[in-house]
């Protein structure tokens, strides 16, 4: 009996295999003669980015859909910061200090995850940039926690290769910062940002900007450890300057510890609203 649920329709694939399959002609041999979408010279055009932009949204969303994977906790945080075996070979000696935050990542790591897996698998699932240092170490605890942790991996001159603790059925490769950064907060419950440089920075701010201006639900957003962030960014210079409201602050928390973030996650007043304005915004000047 044939499968009600079979389509009418030939499968890609299938035509894919057909089209192979053919004498070898001038005609056949001629790129335009490819099948559209198994034709990697014409999908590579710049007048299809619009189609590879939504390829690299749906590969990923499907998959991480497939998985069950339905929140996330995101971890953001410095490629260079090594785990304390390895801080002998840190650049600076402020690489060094900040070593201790390899195995306070890897810790939180395994508490959230040891805490979705008790509760199925589905929520809180760790995700990190797949790289090495504070990715590393969120990947690594939650494989120590026997759970599932996703990576999303961009294409770099110089860092390739994923971290070997990333599930290897979610950890995934982008060439478009914007849909890597929309997979980053999609499913997003919370944010911990560890100290980190330029790439860390870019991802703190646009989640708090996509906060306070209510584009983005009010998650927790816990930058661990207050003497770093306080020395690289002075947000309260920014509240003072009236650049940013005085309300702003309390988009964020410093924490130092693992423990300390989960009761941050915990207990965060607002968890899951919006805002409705942003305070402190002047209203556009119409002169009539």
């Amino acid at each position: 009996m044939r499968d009600r649920r079979a389509r009418p329709f030939r499968d890609a694939q299938e035509d894919i295999e057909s089209a192979h399959d053919i004498p070898d002609t001038p005609q056949t041999r001629s790129a335009a003669y490819r099948l559209a979408f198994d034709d990697a010279d014409f999908l590579q055009r710049a007048e299809l980015r619009p189609v590879r932009l939504q390829l690299e949204l749906l590969k990923t969303e499907m998959a991480l859909a497939e998985h069950g994977v339905e929140s996330t906790v995101v971890m953001f945080g410095g490629a260079r910061i090594p785990p304390p075996s390895r801080q002998d070979r840190a650049r600076t000696d402020t690489l060094r200090d900040l070593s201790h935050f390899y195995d306070e990542a890897r810790r939180f790591a395994r508490l959230v995850t040891e805490r979705s897996v008790a509760s199925g698998g589905r929520e809180d699932v760790i995700v990190t940039g797949g790289g090495p240092g504070v990715m590393e170490a969120g990947n690594r605890g939650a494989a120590d926690a026997g759970g599932n942790s996703v990576g999303l991996g961009i294409v770099l001159p110089h860092e390739q290769a994923p971290n070997e603790f990333v599930t290897p059925e979610l950890c995934f490769n982008f060439h478009y910062f914007g849909i890597r950064k929309m997979h980053f907060l999609i499913r997003a419950k919370a944010v911990a940002v560890f100290p980190g440089g330029f790439g860390t920075l870019d991802e703190m701010f646009e989640t708090l900007t996509l906060i306070q201006t209510g584009r983005m639900q009010r998650i927790p957003v816990l930058l661990f450890g207050r003497a770093f962030w306080n020395g690289v960014v002075n947000f309260r210079a920014l509240a003072e300057a009236g650049t940013i409201a005085e309300a702003d602050l309390d988009l964020f928390r410093f924490v130092e510890t693992a423990e300390e973030a989960l009761e941050a996650m915990d207990s965060w007043a607002g968890a899951g609203t919006r805002r409705e304005e942003i305070p402190g915004r002047v209203e556009p000047l119409h002169e009539g």
